[in-house]
């Protein structure tokens, strides 16, 4: 066992060694910029039962198989320049505990557009012979994009400003993430943006995620009614209000249908609803109502979103 462990710290370490040659190697390219503090403050919401993937880079390759996902959130009211949301993972188990994962996210906003770009690399330690009990260790590496649509804009668009947004720099940071599964508990923990986490330039700027962590159980029942699983989770925001989220999702017909809700102290709530063909194909609807402070201003939120599972 201890053996064990070592061999791990060394290929953990190999992999930490790597992350670093690679943003060295993206500072000296002079068109990157290191640890901006933006990062998601209201995830997807597949996040929390079907893609987790998203929040924690640890639970790339966790499953056998080629794992794609993609969802589409926005405002139910079709207003000009509502919030869009896109995302796109793929993750695959390599072989010989490691998984490894790609993570695409764009979300736009009137005029701006964001998108994050993110390699992932994840090691699956087993803690016991059968391998049920593992132990899982990930890292993600990104670039983050932000543009100004010039096309759309109503003014100047010679406007020096406009310019110098748009030729600003792509930010480079990292993600960590870590998980203990045993195929019933769930317990996890990940630190989005680490860089801009630590930067002093950050800590004054308000409205961040700083951490995310996790527990869950599931409880196999039977056929027709084929499993609960009750979750509590924990999102630090840099500058406000920590939030808790607390729900369950409910998985009927031999895992062809499930329901899902969750009620978030930020005031308001999810709801959603999937089915699953033969553990090849899945589709989500999901209903998220807006937070509180929100409700005069923004409209409650939709998303569509679609899992395919490949070469299991």
């Amino acid at each position: 066992m201890i053996l064990q462990i070592i061999k791990t710290m060394k290929s953990y370490i190999v992999a930490g060694i790597g992350c670093l040659m690679f943003s060295i190697t993206i500072q000296q390219a002079g068109a990157q910029s290191l640890g901006n503090t933006s990062t998601l403050v209201d995830p997807p919401a597949t996040q929390y039962f079907q893609n987790q993937y998203i929040g924690n880079p640890s639970f790339a390759g966790i499953d056998s198989g080629l794992y794609i996902n993609g969802a589409y959130r926005r405002q139910l009211k079709n207003d000009p320049g509502v919030p869009v949301t896109m995302s796109f993972t793929a993750d695959y188990l390599v072989g010989n505990r490691v998984g490894a994962g790609l993570n695409v996210y764009r979300d736009v906003a009137g005029l701006i557009s964001r998108t994050r770009v993110s390699l992932t690399y994840a090691y699956h330690m087993p803690l016991s012979q059968t391998g049920q009990q593992q132990l899982h260790f990930g890292l993600s590496a990104g670039l983050r994009n932000d543009r100004l649509d010039i096309k759309n804009i109503n003014g100047d668009i010679n406007d020096p400003s406009i310019g110098m947004y748009n030729r600003r720099d792509n930010y480079f940071d990292g993600d960590f993430g870590m998980a203990y599964t045993d195929g019933h508990l769930n317990l996890q923990a990940a630190l989005p943006n680490v860089v801009g986490y630590f930067s002093k330039e950050n800590r004054e700027i308000a409205n961040s995620a700083t951490f995310y962590a996790a527990a869950s159980y599931r409880f196999y029942i039977g056929n027709e009614f084929t499993s609960i699983e009750p979750k509590a989770c924990f999102r630090g925001v840099r500058g406000y209000d920590n939030i808790f989220d607390f729900g369950a999702n409910v998985v009927f017909l031999d895992n062809w249908v499930n329901l899902f809700g969750l009620y978030h102290t930020s005031k308001n709530y999810t709801l959603g609803a999937g089915f699953n063909f033969r553990s090849a194909v899945g589709v989500q609807l999901i209903y998220t109502s807006q937070t509180a402070g929100l409700r005069s201003y923004l409209d409650n939120n939709f998303t569509l979103a679609l899992t395919i599972n490949l070469f299991n």
